[in-house]
């Protein structure tokens, strides 16, 4: 068995391994990463072979921390990161260069639109008739998205979004209220297989499958970083946010909005945002939360797309792709029954 897991931020960790009666054998790691001294190299491998090959990656990574040497340094891995390539070589995981990625990139759609898109796409890659996609967001209406648990009245103000035209919708996956004005975001998803996420814990997905955005942004002069369990950040303040949800078909859908040019004073006019959730973000003032791409670019949003378009094609390999006339179908249909009605948007009143 052969599994594979690209640290976010650090190296490529790569496991080998048998099951034999139950547990592992011959199992060799390897990878780009730097390990000192060199003989922690073999300690490693033995500390695994052994185990139960039902031992879970909190495990492997307790036994791969208690026989390394004290004075032993690595860079760019760690036990935690052994443990997620172990169980994803035992589960027979998938890697991103597996697949014939497509990407979507198509005019303005309402907001209830891309949320049904997000169902439709996601439960098309489940049933295998379609393949892993990637799919940036266009719109021209101001819209506040609220995650799938959230309050509806504790969320949006009424009076704020009805001064400013802003329409409020509710999506699938958890996490928290994304304020999304006309052309001020960029937001994209992806419809993966689960295989691919397989052997990760939810965090360590989140961090995964945004690891091609953190190189984009890197690339373009960001000191961008992942903030568990869900911020893209820099170190000049939080850019965005991703959001998941798996459908229980073998697929799932990853999602994230960064800003470009975000009007603070609107937001916060049209959000309810709590002195609690900007103390934990470890913020005075709600306009300033979120730095927008703008200001630490100088770029268009169309040329920060591109740039994400080219890194993930170039990373992963990927060709240009549509939304069927019978998933935009789907998609209208869903907004009609569920996504533009009073039931599902008052679900958690």
């Amino acid at each position: 068995m052969h599994g594979e897991y690209k640290v976010p931020g650090g190296k490529l960790v790569v496991v080998d391994l048998e099951v034999v009666d139950g547990v592992i054998d011959r199992f060799r790691l390897a990878g780009d990463f730097f390990l000192e001294p060199d003989d922690a190299l073999p300690l490693i491998d033995d500390a695994v072979n052994g185990l139960p090959s039902t031992t879970d990656a909190a495990g492997i990574a307790a036994a791969v921390r208690a026989a390394l040497p004290e004075d032993a340094v690595l860079l760019g891995f760690t036990p935690e990161s052994v443990g997620v390539a172990v169980r994803r070589a035992l589960s027979r995981a998938s890697t991103w260069q597996e697949y014939d990625w497509e990407i979507i990139h198509e005019g303005p759609i309402s907001p209830n639109e891309h949320l049904a898109l997000d169902q439709v796409l996601t439960e098309e890659v489940g049933a295998g008739r379609r393949g892993p996609t990637l799919r940036i967001w266009e719109w021209d209406q101001p819209a506040v998205v609220i995650g799938s648990f959230q309050s509806l009245k504790n969320e949006v103000d009424p009076e704020g979004a009805a001064k400013y035209g802003v329409e409020v919708v509710r999506r699938i996956s958890g996490g928290g209220a994304m304020f999304m004005d006309a052309g001020a975001i960029i937001s994209y998803s992806l419809y993966v297989p689960t295989d691919l996420v397989q052997g990760m814990t939810f965090a360590d997905s989140y961090a995964y499958l945004d690891e091609w955005v953190i190189e984009a942004l890197k690339s373009l002069g960001i000191e961008a970083y992942y903030q568990p369990l869900n911020d893209i950040s820099s170190t000049k303040g939080k850019i965005g946010g991703a959001a998941q949800k798996r459908l229980g078909t073998g697929s799932l859908l990853h999602h994230a909005t960064m800003s470009y040019d975000m009007d603070g004073e609107k937001m916060v006019q049209v959000l309810r945002i709590g002195r609690e959730k900007m103390s934990d973000k470890g913020t005075t003032s709600a306009a300033k939360r979120v730095d927008p791409l703008r200001s630490q670019t100088g770029l268009t949003r169309a040329e920060i797309i591109d740039r994400l378009i080219a890194t993930f094609t170039k990373l992963y390999g990927a060709h240009e792709g549509h939304v069927t006339a019978d998933e935009r179908r789907r998609a209208q249909e869903l907004v009609a029954s569920k996504f533009a009605t009073r039931e599902w948007l008052e679900r958690v009143p």
